[in-house]
């Protein structure tokens, strides 16, 4: 564990101490929580102001618990005498906590071989990082985000879980501007960069997909020179960003598996620098088959992968190739690639029910791209005569665009020959105006207001063989449509479902 004075947490974020506060009192930084119902024997609590809610208003609470010392942006009395709780008070709890992640980086550099590998990418952030920490977990103790922590405080999270101990530790980087990958490339040091793709998702935040690509970048720029760039040679943004690394450039490539943006790439063969995929094809159950070769072998590793979906290819070979550069042996890969289920919930998560009905719950994230690799998924999964139902809500954060892109998803539903579409909700309804537009015809397709419409419609005409997609961003919420609907005929995933969360309690 990596144990921090009260003292040296108020040097190191140019905090003060409370009156009262013990300076010498040490914390174990991985018992920090942001939540006080998370708080612990020894915790420190980070009292972070949100939009919602005030977590200075929790501070009693996460002590009551077992917090020994909070960080804060203000003292917080402990009695109606006025003495505070024990804390650091700070001018920005998140900045605070970006210094201490760095401190804690720096002291087990000082003590023991690290690799930091940071991953980013408009999509599969996630999904490649699960793979990647299955390849390396047997290889060494490896510390990976919890779910998609990859923001200014997940990262921070996700780092102090590290320890001397620690011999890889994965960081999924995510932004909504430029500077943001920046300044958790600058709190953690990355060795190995990852770049899966620019897409168009936070359009509207960003203002233009360039801009997005400069902001992806800014992985690359961040990496010393004795580290390595991992670039998807596939997508001419991020294939453009060799240029901005002073750091060795590793590509990833298949030209199989590519999406029609990138047709036109010339594939480059296969050399130093290059990991790639041959001979890329589904298998009867949707999932991606391919031929796998790294620089400097002579031949090729099978890869037969459980996750659902070509598009996932891209993310496979993202996985291998950090797996590379960190030492990982090509053929322990290969079969660590091939062995691996989807470790988290509602990405392309399917449910086969008893009643023959297949559920794919996708509903975590979406964007124009991930939209259209989970209709194609989709439609080959119907190609053999089942039943599609593509269930599909609102695509966040698409800016000026966002009528062209949710009208466009709709036409290529029509024109991939899904049976049956539901738009769901009143910010997908150019999906469905789309789809009218392009062709669909009596119920084919259907607008309905939210997921209680879509559940009845679900219920009611379902029938054996069906195969249902459940797609939006996570803000729109159909993940938990999709848990009901795979659940509703007591089949499938049995574990109870958490009402406040949508999560179940015991994963799949």
């Amino acid at each position: 564990m990596i144990e921090i004075s009260a003292a040296d947490i108020a040097e190191l974020t140019n905090g003060t101490l409370t009156a009262g506060t013990d300076p010498e009192l040490t914390v174990n930084m991985a018992l920090t929580v942001t939540d006080s119902r998370a708080a612990v024997p020894g915790s420190m609590y980070v009292a972070k102001p949100g939009e919602h809610a005030d977590g200075h208003d929790f501070t009693a609470a996460a002590f009551a618990a077992g917090a020994v010392l909070s960080l804060a942006e203000r003292a917080v009395p402990a009695d109606g005498n006025g003495n505070p709780f024990p804390a650091v008070v700070v001018a920005d709890v998140v900045l605070a906590m970006g210094g201490l992640a760095a401190e804690v980086i720096r002291r087990i550099r000082a003590s023991t071989p690290l690799t930091v590998i940071g991953i980013t990418g408009s999509a599969g952030k996630t999904t490649t990082k699960d793979l990647l920490a299955g390849i390396l977990s047997p290889l060494g103790p490896t510390i990976a985000p919890v779910g998609s922590f990859n923001g200014e405080v997940g990262v921070p999270l996700t780092v102090f879980r590290a320890d001397t101990s620690t011999r890889y530790l994965i960081i999924e980087m995510g932004a909504t501007k430029r500077g943001h990958i920046s300044y958790l490339a600058s709190m953690v040091r990355p060795d190995v960069g990852v770049v899966l793709c620019v897409g168009s998702a936070h359009a509207g935040e960003f203002g233009s997909i360039e801009n997005i690509a400069m902001a992806k970048g800014e992985l690359v720029e961040a990496l010393a020179p004795q580290g390595h760039a991992i670039l998807n040679y596939d997508d001419g943004r991020v294939r453009a960003m060799a240029e901005r690394s002073g750091a060795p450039v590793v590509f990833f490539s298949s030209a199989d598996a590519a999406g029609p943006e990138s047709q036109d790439a010339t594939l480059a063969q296969p050399g130093p620098d290059f990991v790639q995929a041959r001979n890329v094809h589904t298998n009867g159950q949707g999932q991606p088959e391919f031929e796998l070769s790294f620089p400097g072998e002579a031949h090729a590793h099978d890869v037969h992968s459980k996750l659902l979906g070509l598009h996932h290819v891209g993310n496979l070979l993202a996985a291998a190739a950090a797996a590379h550069v960190a030492g990982a042996p090509p053929a322990h890969i290969a079969a660590s690639l091939s062995s691996q289920t989807a470790a988290s919930r509602h990405r392309m998560e399917r449910t086969d029910r008893a009643d023959g009905v297949t559920v794919i719950n996708d509903a975590y994230n979406a964007n124009p791209e991930s939209m259209r690799a989970a209709l194609r998924t989709l439609a080959e999964l119907g190609s053999s005569g089942r039943r599609t139902w593509a269930v599909l809500g609102e695509m966040l954060e698409l800016g000026e665009d966002t009528v062209l892109e949710h009208d466009a998803v709709g036409r290529v539903a029509v024109r991939l020959n899904i049976s049956r579409l539901l738009v769901v909700g009143a910010g997908a309804r150019a999906m469905h105006v789309g789809a009218v537009m392009e062709g669909s015809w009596g119920e084919e397709s259907m607008f309905l207001p939210d997921a209680d419409a879509a559940a009845k419609i679900l219920a009611a005409e379902l029938q054996a063989g069906d195969v249902v997609l459940f797609k939006s961003s996570n803000g729109a919420g159909l993940r938990f449509l999709g848990d009901q609907i795979a659940l509703s005929a007591g089949y499938g995933p049995t574990d109870p479902i958490d009402t406040a969360s949508g999560e179940r309690t015991v994963q799949p």
